[in-house]
């Protein structure tokens, strides 16, 4: 999903105006980012909580060559999902394992029906 598409959805839902949507959905990522740059931590709770960490110097290796290149050190942005956020994903899990399941028994339900949980 593109941020236009979740502007839409959200406009759509809220009946508020594409360009009004895109403005706050933009606000709120400019927020997001400001933070981690400041505080270096952001928690948004049922969702998750995005953390800036600094990853360690590597070394690693050029596919190209073969040969041994220094990477160094630097910060990276990491996401630990909130429980709510886990909890939904982990039924897309158990719905996908049914689904292959019953297409393995010969039972192929149509693309974008779901099986009785």
């Amino acid at each position: 999903m593109t941020k236009k598409e979740i502007v839409k959805a959200i406009s759509d839902e809220l009946g508020l105006t594409q360009l009004k949507t895109k403005e706050i959905v933009q606000k709120t990522f400019d927020a997001i980012v400001e933070t981690l740059v400041e505080d270096r931590r952001i928690e948004l709770r049922n969702f998750g909580v995005f953390e800036v960490k600094m990853r360690a110097a590597r070394k690693a290796r050029n596919p190209r060559t073969g040969g041994q290149v220094e990477v160094p050190a630097k910060f990276v942005v990491t996401f630990k999902p909130g429980k709510e956020m886990e909890a939904k994903v982990r039924e897309l899990e158990e719905r996908e394992a049914a689904r292959a399941a019953a297409e393995a028994a010969g039972l192929n339900p149509p693309i974008g029906t779901s099986l009785p949980h």
